[in-house]
C-alpha cells in the first residue's frame, strides 16, 4: 500500500514539476470560469474620441478618417452627458453579468488617467476619467468589470506598423521598447483600477507581437492578479474570425469568435463578440439588430455552451443611443421571464440547428 501510495506521489510530482504556468488551470481558475460560465451575457463597450466622426473605432485611421484629423478628435471630445451609473444600471437590467470596456483600442488613446501618456482622456475637454468611473459604478452595482485592451498600437511610434491595418511601417520604431510601455500600462491598470473579471485582449495578429511577448504578457497579467481570465487574443494561436485557438498553442482561458456564433464546443470555455449595430463605435443611424435576431443570438450561443458579448457603441455625447437602450432593455424584459433557460446553464445535450437550441442544467433539458 505504501509502495502505491509513493507512487501516486511521485507521479504527481513529476506532473507538477513538468507543468508550465501557461497550462496550470488551478482551483481559482476552474471557479473563475464557472462564475463567467454561468453569466453567459455581458455587455461589450466600444468607446472613444472616434465617435466624433462616426467611423469605427482604430480601423478608420488613416482610411476614412486622415490620420492627422483622427489624432486630433481628442481635442474635441466632450461627452458631459456620460453617466456611468446609467450604462451599469442599462446593463444590469438587459441581464447582462459583467461589462467589458475600451481601455485602449488601437488607435492608442487611453480612456483611463495614466501616468505613461499625454494622450489620454484628461486631456480632452471632459477631463474626467471614464475607466475609474465605470470600475466604481460596476463595483457599487455588482456588475463584474472588465477592460478590453489592444496589443497593437498604430499610433504610437515604438510599434512598427502603422494603421490602416498595418499597411505603413515605422522604420524608427523599436518593439522591444513598446513591449516595456505595454507592461507598464498593464501594471498601471491594475494598480488603479483592478481586479478584473476578464482582460480582454485583442490586436495580437501582427507579426511584431511574437510567441515570447505573448507569453511574458499573459505571465505578467496573472501574476498582477491570479483569479484573472485572459482570452485568447494574448497569443498567436487564434484561427481567424471563428476565434479557436490552434491546439498547443497559447490560448488563454477562452476562445473569441467575433460576429458569429460560435461552434457547440462544451469542453473549452468560448465566447461570441457581436454588435448590436452594424459597427463597434458609434455610427449615425446604424442597422440595428431586430429583437428577434438578439434572443436567438443569445440563445443559440448558450446552446452552443458559449457566452454572448453583445456590443454598443455610446454617442459622442457620452450617452447610449435610446434606441440602442431601449433593445437591451427588451432582451432583459424576455430573460426576466426565461432567464433560467439561459443562466447556469450548459450547452446541449442537442446541437444548436436553425430552429432549436437546447441548455441544461443538472439532469433537466
Amino acid at each position: 500500500h505504501m509502495k502505491s501510495v509513493l507512487k501516486h506521489y511521485f507521479l504527481l510530482w513529476v506532473c507538477i514539476i513538468s507543468t508550465d504556468v501557461l497550462v496550470l488551470a488551478d482551483d481559482s481558475i476552474k471557479s473563475q470560469l464557472e462564475w463567467w460560465r454561468a453569466s453567459r451575457f455581458g455587455m461589450f463597450i466600444h468607446w472613444g474620441p472616434v465617435s466624433l466622426s462616426g467611423h469605427e473605432i482604430g480601423w478608420s485611421r488613416g482610411d476614412q478618417v486622415p490620420i492627422d484629423i483622427y489624432d486630433n478628435l481628442y481635442k474635441d471630445f466632450n461627452p458631459t452627458n456620460f453617466n456611468a451609473e446609467q450604462w451599469v444600471k442599462l446593463a444590469k437590467n438587459a441581464g447582462m453579468k459583467y461589462l467589458v470596456f475600451t481601455s485602449r483600442h488601437h488607435d492608442g488613446f487611453f480612456m483611463w488617467d495614466t501616468e505613461l501618456s499625454d494622450y489620454n482622456i484628461m486631456h480632452t475637454p471632459f477631463k474626467r476619467d471614464v475607466l475609474k468611473e465605470l470600475a466604481d459604478a460596476c463595483k457599487k452595482h455588482d456588475l463584474v468589470f472588465c477592460i478590453y485592451f489592444s496589443i497593437l498600437d498604430w499610433k504610437h511610434p515604438d510599434y512598427p506598423l502603422g494603421s490602416p491595418g498595418g499597411r505603413t511601417k515605422k522604420p524608427n520604431s523599436d518593439m522591444d521598447r513598446y513591449y516595456k510601455f505595454l507592461e507598464a500600462q498593464i501594471k498601471e491598470l491594475f494598480r488603479k483600477y483592478g481586479p478584473f473579471g476578464v482582460v480582454w485582449f485583442d490586436g495580437e495578429w501582427e507579426a511584431p507581437w511574437t510567441d515570447q511577448y505573448a507569453t511574458n504578457l499573459y505571465r505578467l497579467v496573472k501574476s498582477l492578479q491570479p483569479t484573472v481570465l485572459v482570452n485568447n487574443r494574448v497569443g498567436k494561436g487564434r484561427q481567424g474570425m471563428d476565434g479557436i485557438t490552434v491546439p498547443g498553442q497559447l490560448g488563454g482561458d477562452f476562445d473569441t469568435p467575433e460576429q458569429r456564433i460560435g461552434r457547440f464546443n462544451i469542453d473549452r470555455p468560448w465566447e461570441s463578440c457581436i454588435t448590436l449595430c452594424n459597427q463597434w463605435s458609434w455610427k449615425p443611424n446604424d442597422q440595428l439588430k431586430s429583437l428577434k435576431e438578439c434572443i436567438h443570438t443569445l440563445v443559440k450561443t448558450t446552446g452552443g455552451d458559449g457566452n454572448l458579448l453583445l456590443n454598443i457603441g455610446p454617442m459622442p455625447t457620452g450617452e447610449i443611443e435610446p434606441r440602442q437602450a431601449i433593445r437591451l432593455l427588451e432582451i432583459g424584459d424576455w430573460l426576466e421571464k426565461y432567464g433560467e433557460s439561459i443562466y447556469a446553464t450548459r450547452g446541449g445535450p442537442f446541437k444548436p440547428n436553425s430552429f432549436m437550441a437546447s441548455t441544461r442544467k443538472d439532469n433537466i433539458i
